[in-house]
């Protein structure tokens, strides 16, 4: 989950590893010899791979992917999926889903579909960082497979916003405290939802998860597998989950990392990330005091969460300059939670809260123009805020009226005293949906399904360990995984038990033991 609220936001089940810092760094940590790779197939699959539920589906799962060189890196390969708008109506309107393939080095296994998370992030881009994600023994075996979800990225996006109006909506306080500041955050969420209906085409009403897990078994016939192959982080363990539910017996090697505990409401979600961001900032500042003798927050924990309290505070009073902008609490958030996500980071946070505390803003400001995806000529990079309402949104439009905000502070402020009020406001989100969901809830049980390896970091501040916990408990043949850490999701992160028990899983099909620690 890269997002964990946007701004006003429904809880995000947030993108992996940032994607527009995280990938860039997170180098991966291993290396293997330089072969000659196998070709991926061009013959027709059996027709067994190709069958579809329905016969109105037929010629949706018979279709072949057209690959191309992609005009980015012609090591890579792009192409198109061609899926119904709405699976009700399978002969009516589609959409067509963009894929990227970074097809494998060494002696080819097969492909293996992955997706980031968000939900809204890319997985063409997460495919193409493939470098970086993935160590080398999947690099090698696997033809890895990333796709736009329906309307995200480049295929047919929502669009909500204009940019200026989505700097506006990133940067408004969070937290209001005054009649006119109340007044202007309830006209940023109820406009929310019209705009996307206004700038959207009709996929904006079926941009459910159900629905992008049903595209997801239409992949795996374009692909030629019969068992599909899955890497999912952050909400892409939700959309995993949904897959395994809809599809079981299709279910091949599923590996489901910073999984989200997919039985929860709502509330009941916030809350217990809020817990997990105050959890990951406590260890933040706890690294501070151990690995210097005078950290610049403070002697302890508790002066150090002070001390970034009261930076948020002043910031909310006076904003900071940045550059030829201004750095708001909104943004400042941001700032402050997207190093979160990856402990190899935390040196960036630390670099930015001191100059913030120095009374410059611009270090902050870049961490949240990095959650939000914004270019330095103020365009962005992806529609990930928009489309990360609006699907969350339409698989769950429950929301809190504006009136009811006040009740919940102090339930919100005992799981997160630094970000309580925040996450209790963002539980007003969903009041601008403009478009309900075709798809009835599911219960994910995945009853039939071939294991399915879940797992946790133990101080995860966006998917918490006992969300792995969860689910894994859930689905039938769901199998526990469990990371002692930091950040965010556990594969190829400085964990070698976690990473060989993962590649061992994925390539060769060895299950690891129900509750394995590492």
């Amino acid at each position: 989950m890269k997002k964990v609220v946007a701004l006003v936001a429904v809880l995000a089940l947030a993108l992996t590893a940032f994607v527009a810092v995280g990938l860039a760094l997170q180098g991966s940590t291993s290396e293997s010899p330089v072969v000659e790779p196998t070709p991926s197939p061009t013959t027709p699959p059996p027709a067994a791979v190709t069958e579809a539920p329905s016969p109105e589906l037929e010629e949706i799962y018979s279709q072949r992917i057209d690959w191309q060189p992609c005009e980015s890196n012609d090591d890579h390969d792009c192409g198109f999926l061609t899926v119904p708008v709405d699976y009700a109506d399978p002969r009516g309107e589609t959409v067509d889903l963009a894929l990227l393939r970074v097809p494998a080095k060494g002696s080819r296994v097969g492909s293996l579909v992955v997706n980031p998370g968000g939900p809204g992030a890319r997985g063409t881009t997460y495919a193409a960082a493939g470098a970086q994600v993935f160590r080398e023994p999947l690099l090698d075996g696997f033809d890895i497979v990333g796709f736009d979800p329906r309307g995200v990225g480049a295929s047919a996006p929502v669009d909500c916003l204009s940019d200026g109006k989505l700097d506006a909506y990133l940067a408004g306080d969070p937290t209001p405290d005054t009649a006119l500041e109340v007044d202007y955050f309830e006209d940023s969420v109820l406009s929310f939802g019209p705009g996307c209906v206004a700038g959207s085409g009709p996929v904006v009403g079926h941009v459910t998860t159900t629905e992008a897990a049903r595209d997801m078994d239409v992949l795996r016939a374009a692909l030629g597998e019969e068992k599909l192959r899955y890497f999912g982080a952050s909400y892409g363990t939700k959309l995993g989950a949904t897959y395994a539910e809809l599809f079981p017996d299709e279910v091949g090697r599923f590996v489901l990392d910073g999984a989200v505990d997919v039985s929860l409401d709502a509330k009941s979600l916030a809350l217990e990330q809020a817990t997990g961001f105050e959890t990951a900032l406590r260890a933040y500042v706890q690294n501070c005091l151990d690995s210097t003798d005078n950290c610049f927050l403070g002697d302890t924990v508790d002066e150090g969460m002070a001390t970034i309290s009261d930076l948020l505070d002043s910031i909310e009073e006076e904003p900071l300059p940045a550059g030829d902008r201004e750095l708001t609490v909104g943004n400042a958030f941001y700032g402050v939670i997207t190093p979160l996500y990856n402990r190899d980071y935390w040196f960036l946070l630390s670099t930015a809260l001191a100059s913030a505390l120095e009374g410059k803003g611009s270090a902050l400001m870049s961490l949240a123009d990095a959650y939000a995806s914004r270019n330095t000529d103020g365009s962005y990079a992806d529609n990930s805020v928009e489309a990360n309402y609006s699907i969350n949104c339409l698989d769950d439009p429950s929301s809190v009226p504006f009136g009811q905000v006040p009740s919940l502070f102090p339930e919100f402020e005992e799981a997160s005293p630094t970000f309580g009020r925040i996450f209790a406001w963002a539980m007003t989100t969903c009041r601008g949906i403009d478009v309900t969901s075709s798809e009835e809830p599911l219960t994910i049980r995945g009853a039939g399904a071939a294991p399915i390896v879940v797992l946790g970091t133990s101080r995860d501040p966006a998917t918490p360990l006992k969300w792995a916990q969860a689910l894994s408990a859930q689905l039938d043949s769901g199998v526990l995984v469990e990371r002692d850490g930091d950040g965010h999701t556990a594969y190829n992160a400085g964990n070698a038990c976690i990473d060989t028990l993962v590649e061992d899983y994925l390539l060769d099909g060895t299950v690891p033991p129900d509750g394995t620690s590492c």
